[in-house]
């Protein structure tokens, strides 16, 4: 296999998934999170954002590579749940007049 093969594999299924289905069953990925940030807000009694819904995310599916035997769909999800909490940190940046680099 070239270097990255399986690289390129994981963040297209990512890429798929956050595209396609997720988006379909989940709908809006920021409504999504912003109603798990409301009610993990109310629970906790302390604001969650929906980024940091997203990055709570990643590291559940951390918690669970470390102490389990993870399929490779743990790693996908890290990928994508990444991925989302960019995109709201992006968006939300955009929204506040901040700039942000191109990598």
């Amino acid at each position: 296999m070239k270097s990255g093969g399986k690289i390129k594999d994981i963040l297209s299924t990512a890429e798929g998934i956050l595209c396609g289905a997720r988006e379909d069953e989940y709908g809006d990925k920021r409504t999504n999170h912003e109603n798990i940030a409301t009610l993990w807000s109310a629970y906790l009694d302390k604001e969650i954002k929906a980024r940091d819904v997203a990055i709570l995310m990643v590291l559940l599916k951390v918690a669970r590579a470390k102490f389990g035997h993870p399929s490779m769909d743990t790693y996908i999800d890290m990928v994508g749940y990444s991925a989302i909490a960019g995109e709201l940190a992006h968006e939300d940046n955009k929204k506040h007049g901040d700039i942000i680099p191109k990598s």
